[in-house]
């Protein structure tokens, strides 16, 4: 069984703030069933990578990276995806190491 979206947001935001990183929600979607998109910046190397929410073929979540490359083109793709999915959350996640928090399997 998945979690609503809200909470698995809540889930993820409290995972990073506990390990010393900043996560904001800048975008709110739909409380049960908005598609979620979390972007994550490296401030170190001021580099960022993005992850968005798909469904494994058993039915579980998973994240894939839909876009690779600067932060700008990583920007694009999220605003394009805002105009498509009016129930989409975005959550940027800023850490000094880079990392995403996200615990679900990650295809490469």
């Amino acid at each position: 069984m998945l979690l609503n979206s809200d909470l698995w947001v809540g889930a993820l935001i409290r995972r990073a703030q506990i390990e010393g990183a900043n996560a904001t929600v800048v975008r709110r979607g739909d409380a049960r069933a908005g598609t979620v998109i979390v972007k994550a910046y490296n401030t170190s190397e001021r580099t960022a990578q993005v992850f968005t929410e798909a469904f494994g073929q058993d039915g579980d979540r998973l994240w894939i990276q839909p876009v690779q490359g600067n932060e700008s083109e990583i920007d694009a793709f999220i605003e394009r995806q805002r105009g498509y999915d009016p129930d989409l959350w975005v959550v940027e996640i800023e850490d000094r190491q880079g990392r995403n928090f996200i615990v679900e399997k990650i295809q490469v």
